[in-house]
């Protein structure tokens, strides 16, 4: 119901108060008026007075004809005791009333409860308001946001890099444009189409073009806005979107963050249930099993963590398909990064394979935020348009955080620093398959950062065989390598390499089965699939006994440091390389691609991949 049309008893009653009121002032005001008690006296004596009426208070007297003001009441407020022997002697009739206080003493008793209500009731909906309970007719209603086909302002045009998801849900736009050709054969529309990927790849906004190429209504609600303090009221909701969405068919109903929803039912025994979340989720079920997806309504659902999804909600007749919208590869990124250069100012010969080159594992969103981060860049430096330099500068600024000027390190530092990131960078030179080297700074950034060394993949890797893998720990290692051959000693500068390199090795050992005398088998939980869980965050895990346990540490170990003498020895033998590459980057504190490739001209190689063998 709209707002304007709804109604409220108490501003009824607030109404007809004030009517009444207003009735008994205007009728006072128009018959009766106070005199001075002398003047009535007059009155009487002049014989103009027809009757007269006693009360506690006031007398009032009805005049025989209006006066020369068309009154027709006067009314006095002193009584004499010898008043009776007075309209005798006038021979005026006259009576005593007693006066009906009722109204009067109502109103003094329901007036202050009124009152008292009225502030009760907007204290509470105020901190309704801020509980986000909405009022009381409200509680139950559904609070999904309504957009029509102009109102998206997102067709299948603005979405880029997701081409097969496109492609999975075309059949539903043709559906909801033309149902009787659509189901000629029989065929019928997925009743729920989920939506599943890692965060800020587009899902949400697939959903939108979905309805404004369609052009029909789209219910927008998150999966957080079904559950409330008040149980029974996530169920009232659900049931009020359908009963909305079936008025307005054919329409699209799209639930975001369906996890905070539909978490799978009895699946944390310990950490108790949650009877309001499982109430809205069966509502859900059972609305599903209930609507004809002939009437052209169809249920979208967006989540990044499809594996905590309870398995009735996934079953054939309820979410008939899962569509995945993965990172995209780099041609996708290639098309998303043209759809936004469209909004910003871009020099024309900037090549954004280029920049798509640099930005592997970014998904749409984060590929968003470079674009507009670039934009910043060219702004803060009164450019007329965004540059190269200023897209890589973005990537910087996201990948290695905010360049810390204040941050002034002192010589000894700067050089360990130096010959750290070289130590990655000439590893990674001189292994074969490895990406080549972008940048190096020892400008510090971010939280930790003291220097960076930044890699460009030449493509999207699927799978890695345990060489590629043994490489990627070295130039991890190669930073530790440097400092340990230059100076001698260690320095914590390479805390976040190591954690790095253990995750790789012990993945090698505990998932992949790439030490073969462990045996082909895994030994640790695969994480979810989709989201990035912490380490020592994992649930579950694998059972093992104390001496496998030991021997996959041992592998772990055997793996590390095989690969790391293997670093240590190219930079041994590059010695001279390191030098004159450290000295540059102190000089300069950023060495771009040329520049490293020109004094790197002399070297040497490793020869062709080799595996680290474990006892």
């Amino acid at each position: 119901m709209d707002r304007k049309t709804e109604w409220n008893v108490g501003y009824w009653l607030v109404a007809m108060f004030a009517l009444l009121l207003l009735q008994n002032w205007w009728s006072a005001a128009s018959q009766v008026e106070p005199v001075p008690y002398s003047e009535f006296e007059r009155a009487l004596a002049e014989g103009r007075v027809a009757e007269v009426l006693v009360s506690d208070r006031q007398i009032t007297g009805r005049m025989k004809s209006p006066d020369a003001r068309g009154k027709t009441v006067i009314v006095a407020t002193r009584v004499e005791p010898d008043l009776a022997e007075r309209l005798d002697r006038y021979h005026v009739p006259y009576a005593r009333v007693v006066e009906n206080t009722f109204f009067r003493d109502l109103v003094s008793w329901v007036a202050p409860t009124l009152v008292f209500f009225a502030v009760w009731f907007f204290l509470f909906r105020k901190v309704a308001e801020k509980q986000g309970l909405g009022g009381f007719m409200s509680i139950g209603k559904s609070r999904a946001k309504v957009y029509m086909e102009k109102d998206t302002g997102v067709t299948f045009d603005d979405v880029a890099g997701v081409d097969e998801a496109k492609e999975e849900l075309k059949e539903v736009v043709e559906f909801l444009r033309n149902p009787q050709e659509y189901g000629r054969l029989g065929a019928r529309v997925p009743k729920g189409v989920l939506l599943v990927g890692p965060p800020g790849t587009g899902k949400t906004l697939l959903a939108k073009a979905v309805a404004g190429q369609a052009g029909v209504p789209f219910f927008s609600i998150s999966g957080s806005e079904f559950v409330e303090m008040f149980v029974g009221v996530g169920a009232a909701r659900v049931r009020d979107l359908f009963e909305q969405a079936r008025e307005k068919a054919p329409a699209i109903i799209f639930i975001d963050e369906l996890d905070a929803l539909g978490r799978a039912r009895g699946a944390f025994p310990g950490v108790g249930g949650h009877d309001e979340r499982e109430q809205t989720l069966n509502q859900l079920l059972v609305e599903l099993d209930g609507f004809d997806p002939s009437a052209g309504l169809v249920l979208l659902a967006a989540t990044n963590r499809p594996e905590i999804l309870d398995p009735a909600l996934l079953r054939a007749g309820r979410f008939d398909r899962q569509v995945l919208v993965d990172r995209p590869d780099k041609k996708g990124r290639v098309q998303i990064l043209r759809v936004h250069a469209k909004k910003v100012k871009i020099v024309s010969d900037v090549d954004l394979e280029q920049v798509a080159a640099l930005t592997t594992g970014f998904s749409g969103a984060d590929l968003a935020n470079l674009v507009n981060e670039a934009a910043l860049m060219a702004t803060r430096r009164k450019a007329e348009a965004i540059t190269l330099d200023d897209f890589t500068r973005a990537i910087e600024r996201i990948v290695a955080g905010l360049e810390k000027k204040n941050r002034v390190l002192s010589d000894k530092e700067r050089k360990v620093v130096a010959y750290h990131e070289m130590g990655h960078a000439l590893v990674a030179l001189a292994l074969p398959g490895i990406d080549p080297v972008h940048k190096v700074s020892v400008i510090p950034r971010g939280i930790g950062a003291l220097g960076y060394t930044i890699q460009r993949p030449t493509e999207d890797r699927y799978l890695m065989t345990r060489e590629e893998l043994e490489n990627k720990i070295a130039v991890l290692l190669g930073g530790r390598a440097a400092e340990k051959l230059m100076f001698g000693r260690l320095s914590t500068g390479a805390a976040d390499d190591l954690a790095k390199a253990t995750d790789i090795a012990r993945d090698m050992v505990n998932r992949y089965g790439m030490v073969e005398e462990l045996g082909y088998i895994v030994y640790e939980a695969q994480q979810p699939r989709f989201l990035e869980v912490p380490g020592g965050m994992t649930q579950g895990g694998c059972r093992v006994s104390e001496a496998t346990a030991q021997r996959i540490d041992e592998a772990v170990r055997e793996l590390i440091m095989g690969v790391f003498q293997r670093a240590y020895g190219l930079l041994d033998a590059n010695r001279d390389v390191l030098e004159r590459c450290a000295q540059a980057l102190l000089a300069k504190e950023t060495l771009d691609e040329s520049a490293i490739r020109e004094l790197t001209r002399d070297l040497k190689r490793a020869p062709q991949p080799e595996t680290v063998s474990v006892r």
